[in-house]
């Protein structure tokens, strides 16, 4: 198979698909709408999840496990929640297969093994989990329960794409409860600032901070905050979201608590998530036509470094003086792979690692032996240079912090250059058309008017920024009056 790319501004779907599969990341499953995530795509999930789980633990959360199945009973208990989901769900009706005597060696379902009450495949794990918290919560002393659970999920989508959007997914879910609103806010809010603060510092991904629109809020919750990123196709994607759930759950599963004054009261939830879209966005934000181009906070291999050798006796001389950076270089942390195979040329192996995105290439040869030298290449610019042996520890650890510094930089110019406040409605057309990217428009507020915009360029309301600011304005559809600017765009 070759490894060279369809270039992006040709056919960017094909050349993202393309891209996941070459890069060892991730491939179709046998079943429809599933992914096997390789050994290269599940490190770089393996990475994100660390930083996560440590952010979250640091927040007072622990972790927990709770079942894949949900009795179809406790699914249906929050409605708006059941009915957002519903056509997203997988059921389980039986419990049993039997040979077929129809059909010699095949299997059926057996008939008379039939559940007495149908589970669903958790799309989302509100209904099992508040059907627990009753159990856990009594006072006020219960509270807050800070919970997160590392699982997976099954939407039944219909058009899938690796990593950003497949029929089982892997994600956490944090679920919490409170004794006042405020608290619940508050947590809410905070889980939205984790959340831009990791793709930010790890990812190198800028976000815009915000709340959704009531037609683009979780099912169930009174509001939705979200971490929203630019992709190089000039689509945003939703990279992680925080609920507030209000008293929604807790009356629907009848969780109370005894409050400091002895009355009984409902407590306030929350709950937020990530998945392992996370790695799609990754790739899209920074990968170019050779690869992927990977942060090196998150890099898997953060330095690969390949041997230029003839002989034994030049790979014997290289591997001495290759054990000695490996062993200050991993010192300090950083995630180092000497590449000693003799099965391919440093050509190939070159192509390789800049396929998959590692952040710095080593070449070391007996002429650098010679010299007290080798060269360094940074992934993200392409950029070669000389470097003292004596130096080169030292000047490694330092790129690494560059580049991780110089992608952020470099993504967050793009949304600048792609961020653009118009105030007609052909203006707008014209952006979403010619542009792409984030448009900061005045909107009238109403659902009909965002469904109206939806249909006729197919953008979405992102988000209301955080930071917006008042502006008296007019919406860019109806003419209607306008108190501060939203963001549209086309998304994942």
């Amino acid at each position: 198979m070759s490894k060279k790319l369809t270039k992006r501004t040709e056919d960017y779907s094909k050349w993202y698909n393309e891209l996941v599969v070459k890069a060892d990341l991730a491939e179709n499953s046998a079943v429809r709408g599933c992914m096997v995530i390789k050994p290269y795509g599940f490190a770089i999930w393996e990475n994100m999840q660390a930083e996560l789980d440590r952010m979250f633990k640091e927040t007072g959360h622990q972790n927990a496990y709770f079942p894949l199945f949900v009795p179809k009973s406790l699914f249906e208990a929050e409605e708006k929640n059941a009915e957002g989901f519903a056509k997203e769900c997988a059921v389980v009706t039986h419990y049993r297969l039997q040979n077929d005597p129809d059909n010699p060696g095949k299997l059926r379902v057996d008939p008379e093994a039939k559940l007495e009450e149908e589970l669903v495949v958790r799309p989302t794990s509100e209904a099992i989990i508040w059907s627990t918290y009753k159990g856990w919560i009594q006072s006020y002393r219960d509270l807050p329960l800070l919970i997160n659970q590392w699982a997976n999920v099954v939407r039944w989508e219909m058009r899938t794409r690796l990593f950003l959007r497949t029929s089982e997914f892997l994600w956490q879910e944090g679920h919490t409860a409170h004794a006042t609103k405020n608290e619940a806010i508050v947590e809410a809010k905070q889980m939205q600032e984790v959340y831009a603060e990791f793709a930010e510092n790890f990812m190198a991904m800028p976000v815009i901070k915000g709340v959704k629109s009531d037609s683009e809020r979780f099912a169930g919750a009174e509001d939705t905050y979200t971490i929203e990123a630019l992709m190089q196709d000039g689509k945003a994607l939703q990279a992680g979201t925080s609920h507030f759930l209000g008293q929604n759950f807790a009356k629907a599963f009848d969780v109370k608590f005894t409050s400091k004054e002895g009355k009984k009261e409902y407590v306030w939830a929350t709950s937020w998530g990530v998945s392992t879209r996370l790695v799609g966005g990754l790739i899209m934000t920074h990968s170019d036509d050779l690869g992927l181009v990977l942060p090196p906070k998150l890099a898997p291999i953060q330095v690969v470094i390949v041997p230029i050798y003839k002989g034994e006796e030049q790979l014997e001389a290289i591997s001495e003086k290759v054990a000695v950076f490996v062993k200050e270089l991993r010192k300090r942390g950083v995630s180092v792979k000497f590449d000693n195979r003799d099965s391919f040329r440093p050509g190939a192996k070159f192509a390789e690692y800049e396929l998959k995105g590692v952040p710095i290439r080593i070449a070391i040869g007996n002429r650098d032996l010679e010299n007290n030298t080798v060269e360094v290449a940074r992934r993200d610019t392409l950029e070669k240079q000389t470097v003292s042996q004596d130096d080169v520890v030292d000047f490694v650890t330092n790129l690494l912090e560059d580049i991780q510094e110089n992608l952020f930089k470099k993504a967050i110019n793009y949304r600048k250059e792609h961020t653009t406040e118009v105030a007609t409605f052909d203006e707008f057309k014209s952006v979403i058309i010619n542009k792409g990217g984030f448009v900061s428009a005045h909107w009238d507020g109403t659902e009909e008017t965002e469904d109206k915009i939806k249909e006729l360029t197919k953008a979405t309301i992102r988000c209301i920024p955080n930071d917006a600011k008042e502006e008296v304005g007019t919406c860019v559809l109806t003419g209607k009056p306008s108190a501060k600017r939203v963001l549209f765009a086309k998304a994942y």
